[in-house]
């Protein structure tokens, strides 16, 4: 049985909070907007959640009004997007995860994390850490421990994932 929260005396204050106005529809960012519509990759919106489905390839992400800000949705995408880059027919990148938080997933976050941050350094996006940061560093920390040399090898990787975002913007096909 569902009720209504009028239908309810008692309730903590909670309950009774209206909802937030979401972000204006309208306050798009022309120069990533162009940017991240030159991918080959489908981009689904929906959901509470932003992920890359590789078997699937696309990028799904809550719609955009959902975010704080533009920025936050740009770099989210950019994020996803290199995921993306992962896939076989791209640059078929492996890292060796295995299951969800072994070493192979942690060093692919920390791709995509510093991807995220290269892409929207040249988008001239300012990135805020997000709630998600945190929950990664643990497995980041984890993969770093055990390889001394994982950051480099991470960054080598975000920089070609970057590389190749931006060669598909501006319509320069990568070498593979």
């Amino acid at each position: 049985t569902a009720f209504n929260v009028e239908q309810i005396d008692g309730l903590p204050e909670i309950y009774y909070a209206k909802a937030k106005p979401g972000l204006d529809p309208i306050a798009r960012i022309d120069r990533a907007e162009k940017f991240f519509a030159a991918q080959n990759v489908t981009i689904k919106h929906g959901g509470n959640r932003a992920y890359y489905a590789q078997e699937l390839d696309y990028v799904q992400m809550p719609d955009f009004v959902a975010f704080k800000d533009a920025e936050t949705y740009y770099a989210t995408l950019a994020h996803e997007q290199t995921h993306a880059t992962k896939h076989p027919a791209r640059l078929a990148r492996d890292l060796g995860r295995k299951s969800w938080g072994d070493a192979g997933y942690a060093a692919e976050e920390l791709v995509a994390e510093l991807g995220s941050a290269f892409v929207c350094a040249d988008l001239n996006l300012h990135q805020e850490p997000r709630e998600e940061n945190a929950a990664y560093i643990a497995n980041w920390l984890e993969a770093l421990k055990q390889d001394s040399r994982a950051i480099f090898t991470a960054a080598a990787h975000a920089q070609r994932a970057a590389d190749y975002l931006n060669n598909a913007a501006t319509g320069i096909m990568p070498i593979s």
